[in-house]
């Protein structure tokens, strides 16, 4: 079948071995000094590693793959735990490690920057939370992805995929009380904030529009000088590209007001 599927960049790659610990599947493994997808029907396509790689030498390509085997996949894991528990009595001292300097410097990758589709979750039903919690949602989440922060967003993944983007700085969802179903929804959301993350959102949110099927871009932003800096960044991303996408800028007023649209 001809799906979504990691590439790794051999050139690139500096074998830290970040994308193979962000890879839950097992289905990156590092060898000879450098990172080897070693099965494809272990790799779900969503792209976990992306973000991870430093040298950005993981992108997506589109090519004949075997399917995604979730049983295969747990098969691989059992056996990874059978042979670290195996190993595990040993003398740590006398085990032998090959480790490049990048792997010795860098810090391993964060989980909760593991991209992630999501399904919004349905009115009075409930997610994993057990049968003995509080579990009624009357005002249920919009949410469609994870993570949500421009910074930790990869620039590629499945759910981009012909997507309306939104790009919003994180003041307006707890200025404007409906913003879940008046602006999340259906929606691809990245958040920041531009005066307290360093760095611009330009060349990111750029990258993010350029390699993916964007259909549209909606921007909010507060009604306060320092949010025009992401306004100005998705402007200048979008006309970057090189594309021709719809757009619109929303402010939102600090009482909670829509004061253009």
């Amino acid at each position: 079948m001809k799906r979504k599927i990691i590439q790794i960049d051999q050139d690139k790659c500096n074998g830290c071995g970040l994308c193979a610990q962000a890879c839950h599947e097992g289905a990156i493994e590092i060898k000879d000094g450098k990172a080897q997808l070693i099965r494809d029907d272990y790799c779900d396509g969503f792209g976990d590693c992306l973000p991870h790689c430093p040298q950005e030498a993981i992108t997506f390509v589109e090519r004949e793959a075997a399917a995604y085997d979730e049983k295969a996949v747990e098969l691989h894991k059992q056996r990874q735990a059978a042979g670290t528990a195996a190993t595990a009595g040993s003398c740590p001292g006398s085990q032998a490690h090959a480790l490049s300097p990048a792997a010795q410097h860098m810090p391993s990758g964060c989980p909760g920057s593991r991209a992630q589709m999501l399904r919004p979750v349905q009115a009075g039903a409930s997610s994993d939370m057990p049968a003995t919690a509080e579990t009624s949602i009357s005002r249920p989440s919009q949410l469609r992805q994870w993570p949500v922060q421009i910074k930790l967003l990869p620039v590629q993944a499945p759910f981009y995929e012909n997507a309306h983007l939104l790009i919003a700085a994180d003041c307006t969802a707890y200025a404007f009380a409906d913003f879940h179903q008046k602006f999340i929804k259906n929606r691809i959301t990245a958040i920041g904030c531009p005066k307290l993350d360093e760095g611009d959102y330009t060349e990111k949110l750029t990258e993010i529009i350029r390699n993916n099927t964007i259909k549209s871009v909606t921007i909010v932003r507060m009604d306060v000088p320092c949010c025009g800096g992401i306004e100005r960044a998705a402007v200048q991303a979008l006309q970057a590209s090189g594309k021709f996408i719809p757009w619109q800028v929303i402010t939102i007023g600090r009482d909670g007001s829509i004061l253009d649209e």
